[in-house]
């Protein structure tokens, strides 16, 4: 996709992946510099973070400098001992609320798409146009990692994180041509196993590995099965973890010089 294609219509489809996804901010700030536009978002958590302000027309670096508030732990993460998540939300909606303030779904220059999932029955809830929601909610309810971030409830139905049933939304795209960033795709672990990985020190890590080896198995048999054409950018995040917030100029370099 080069600055020729410039009125070529796209999707632009950010994956999910916690600190691991401000590798997007890269890839938007190729996406300026060639003057291509999406004709539409579909984001999932953080990509879905990163797509929201995009699609209310905010310019990358005035998005980095969001991320960078929101990535700055001590501003935004209180330990909750109480309930089901060990980080309460209230530090991000006042986050999301001076960026979004109360515009909803329908209010976006560019049209979005939010995943996450019913955590009652398991399906998949693409926020959309459609959706009398404010952007703010939706945002909490697709980001609502399980057992880290609260989950979420809108209209009497409780969302969690949209990782659960699609991590990168291309079966989301209404469009035939779709640019998707994976953040979690074939980039994101090491084929190798370091010699004292099976240690049980190692369990968080262990942990973490299987979780990308779950979201990467899901994305490809989505992008197998799918009929779109679909240029799949995979930034080099396995030096990194989902939780590295606070590398937020380190990991927006990978997005870099992809397109």
């Amino acid at each position: 996709m080069h600055s020729n294609n410039k009125n070529t219509n796209f999707t632009l489809v950010l994956s999910g992946g916690g600190a691991l996804g401000i590798a997007h901010l890269g890839v938007l700030h190729d996406l300026e510099k060639q003057n291509l536009t999406p004709s539409e978002i579909v984001g999932t958590s953080m990509g879905g973070i990163i797509g929201a302000c995009m699609a209310i027309g905010l310019k990358e670096y005035e998005i980095h400098e969001h991320i960078k508030t929101f990535s700055s732990v001590t501003k935004w993460i209180s330990f909750s001992l109480s309930g089901n998540a060990i980080v309460h939300n209230n530090k991000i909606e006042e986050i999301f609320e001076s960026i979004f303030k109360n515009k909803k779904m329908k209010d976006t220059t560019i049209p979005l798409k939010l995943i996450a999932t019913n955590l009652k029955n398991g399906e998949k809830k693409v926020f959309n146009t459609q959706d009398e929601v404010y952007i703010k909610d939706a945002l909490l309810a697709t980001m609502a990692i399980p057992g880290i971030f609260a989950e979420h409830s809108i209209k009497g139905n409780t969302y969690v994180d949209g990782f659960l049933c699609e991590n990168l939304g291309i079966n989301e795209a209404s469009l035939d041509h779709i640019l998707a960033v994976d953040v979690l795709g074939k980039n994101a672990f090491e084929t190798e196993l370091p010699d004292n990985f099976f240690k049980t020190a190692n369990v968080l890590e262990m942990f973490e590995k299987s979780m990308r080896l779950l979201i990467y198995n899901q994305t490809r048999t989505h992008i197998k099965h799918s009929e779109k054409k679909i240029q799949l950018l995979e930034p080099i995040t396995k030096e990194y973890k989902t939780f590295h917030f606070h590398k937020v100029s380190q990991i927006r370099k990978l997005g870099l010089g992809l397109l």
